[in-house]
């Protein structure tokens, strides 16, 4: 992969080219973060008191303009899943614009904005990078009631070692295409895709790293849980699906309006 300095924004924040895609990287006494302006995707962050990724990123993704990257928090919007063309819709193949950041001594703020041709707001995000993560999404297109899910790959050490905690203890399991009820503890082992109605926080216990991830879930109607096991996935090796597992955000069911939806992560 090419990697190419193009700008630097302030002494913590330089943009980048991944090969196709422009890159922002932040270099910050709270942390590391890349955010990729395709698609206002997260696709790495490392908050000053630990040591591995917080989010998981395939590492054959080839960074090609047009193209879903494969890891970090893709942003599914205006829809989810095959509703329309391209699956999960367009947001998160789209560039994004960077129209303003603070950055202050123990707290930084990025704000994304995604506009139509005839410069239209459609969507906004804030991420804010602290001893925390928080992203929150702003849909202003309020006559169509789009659809959203932050589809966030979390990074573990070994997916089989790792368990995923208060969850929801009913389901729809999208591969039986039934409701099942489930324990509010998960392993996983197999391939899963589980569509569980919201409730506002999870715990993943990540054995291996020797840590927790906290996930703080604001005004959501669904929680998606997915990974693909060995089912070949566009962008991901054969043992991609070993380290990661999705823990989704979503307004499925109930579409979004003017309230915005949040995602708060923290890790101990």
């Amino acid at each position: 992969m090419e990697v190419k300095l193009i700008k630097q924004l302030a002494p913590e924040l330089a943009l980048y080219h991944y090969n196709d895609i422009p890159v922002l990287a932040l270099k910050h006494a709270v942390g590391t973060a890349k955010i990729s302006l395709q698609g206002a995707q997260l696709i790495s962050w490392i908050p000053a008191h630990t040591e591995q990724d917080v989010v998981w990123l395939s590492e054959i993704e080839p960074f090609n303009k047009g193209e879903a990257i494969r890891g970090g928090i893709p942003i599914c919007y205006p829809w989810f899943g095959k509703t329309g063309t391209p699956s999960h819709g367009y947001a998160r193949l789209q560039l994004w614009q960077l129209v303003s950041y603070d950055i202050q001594a123990d707290v930084v703020y990025l704000n994304f904005l995604l506009e139509t041709e005839n410069a239209e707001s459609v969507a906004h995000i804030e991420m804010t990078f602290s001893e925390e993560f928080h992203l929150e999404f702003t849909n202003y297109c309020i006559e169509q009631e789009p659809q959203l899910a932050l589809h966030t790959y979390f990074n573990v050490g070994d997916i089989s070692q790792s368990e995923i905690q208060q969850l929801p203890t009913t389901t729809f399991n999208v591969l039986t295409q039934q409701q099942e009820t489930v324990p509010p503890t998960r392993v996983v082992n197999e391939y899963v895709e589980c569509i569980y109605p919201a409730n506002e926080r999870n715990v993943i216990v990540d054995t291996i790293n020797q840590r927790t991830i906290e996930i703080l879930h604001e005004n959501a109607s669904e929680i998606v849980m997915w990974n693909p096991w060995h089912n070949e996935t566009s962008a991901m090796s054969e043992e991609g699906h070993n380290t990661m597992i999705c823990i989704e955000t979503a307004r499925i069911s109930e579409r979004l309006a003017e309230k915005p939806v949040g995602l708060t992560i923290r890790v101990k």
